[in-house]
């Protein structure tokens, strides 16, 4: 704690007094809230949120087939040979483990897209609140989850989510 005071209080007697004027040399944005609550950051969680409930209704359908066919071979076992329910039961299982592979694959490539998505997000509002960071005459934002104390004029993330909704609207690319 007494090494961020230190540091603070360096940066205030390090800055010029013009720019200790013009506001907090230091300011803060809470990047969660930009994708969370401007129109851009909203449509793309509504476009990831709808992917991964149309892979959980594909998984939910693959589920129920994959049980009714399971339990098909146990009804069915009784009537079977030893070597006829063997080779269906390991053919079942091969099945299950390529649509395992399948579905954890598919499962990736969401949690690629919505990390891709984010870093997007991030790259295109980034010019934006560095706008902010300059015409306030600051020299660093930094991330709102890193800040343990700080005044409420440093805190930039309504004035962002206004001029991001303003510049980018829904961000449609």
């Amino acid at each position: 704690m007494g090494l961020l005071r230190a540091f603070i209080m360096w940066l205030v007697l390090a800055l010029p007094v013009s720019a200790q004027q013009s506001g907090p040399p230091i300011l803060i944005v809470d990047q969660e809230r930009l994708f969370v609550e401007t129109l851009y950051g909203r449509r793309l969680s509504a476009e990831l949120s709808e992917q991964a409930i149309e892979l959980q209704a594909e998984n939910d359908r693959i589920v129920e087939s994959l049980t009714n066919e399971e339990r098909s071979l146990t009804i069915r076992r009784p009537n079977m040979s030893p070597e006829e329910f063997r080779a269906e039961a390991e053919a079942f299982d091969t099945k299950v483990q390529e649509v395992r592979r399948v579905r954890d694959a598919k499962n990736v490539e969401l949690q690629v897209a919505t990390a891709e998505a984010r870093s997007r997000f991030e790259q295109r509002v980034q010019g934006i609140v560095a706008n902010i960071m300059l015409e306030r005459g600051a020299v660093m934002v930094m991330e709102e989850r890193n800040i343990i104390l700080s005044v409420r004029a440093a805190d930039i993330t309504d004035d962002a989510i206004v001029r991001i909704d303003a510049e980018l609207g829904t961000g449609g690319e």
